[in-house]
């Protein structure tokens, strides 16, 4: 599914509550933004029976107080499933731009870590999710802020 697809998708699942399709549309350009930096259309994750994500806490070699919650995505199935052997997690293909939209709602998460090379756990894109917050809070401004004119 392309990109312009999964944001359709996004907009089309939306409550019909007269603002969020609105918001959909404007937020899918951002994170679509985001998705372009990434070579996959889709990344499977880990997730128990429950549908809960499996998060990891990330903590700094020297400065062990220092730590981030992550949650990998993998480009490739067999990755996602050879990096965890516990039988209670299966890997769950998602479309980028429904990661990176659930990112946001996903407060203890810091961020996504794509990785996109078969085998390739040494070296991940990161997408932080206050930078996407960020993006996205600019454009939902704009949405409701009329431009100021300039005389």
């Amino acid at each position: 599914m392309s990109l312009q697809d999964q944001i359709q998708t996004l907009v089309n699942e939306a409550p019909e509550d007269g603002k969020t399709p609105q918001a959909m549309q404007t937020i899918g350009p951002v994170l679509a933004q985001v998705a372009h930096n990434l070579n996959h259309l889709e990344y499977y994750i880990l997730q128990n029976l429950g549908q809960n994500w499996q998060i990891t806490t990330l903590r700094h070699q020297s400065k062990p107080e220092l730590e981030k919650t992550v949650v990998y995505a993998y480009a490739h199935l067999k990755d996602a499933t050879h990096s965890c052997s516990d039988p209670n997690l299966i890997a769950i293909p998602k479309p980028v731009i429904l990661l990176l939209f659930q990112l946001l709602a996903m407060k203890p998460v810091d961020s996504l870590i794509f990785f996109d090379n078969p085998k390739g756990q040494d070296s991940g894109y990161e997408v932080p999710r206050e930078a996407i917050q960020q993006l996205v809070q600019e454009s939902l401004r704009q949405l409701v802020e009329p431009p100021t004119e300039i005389a």
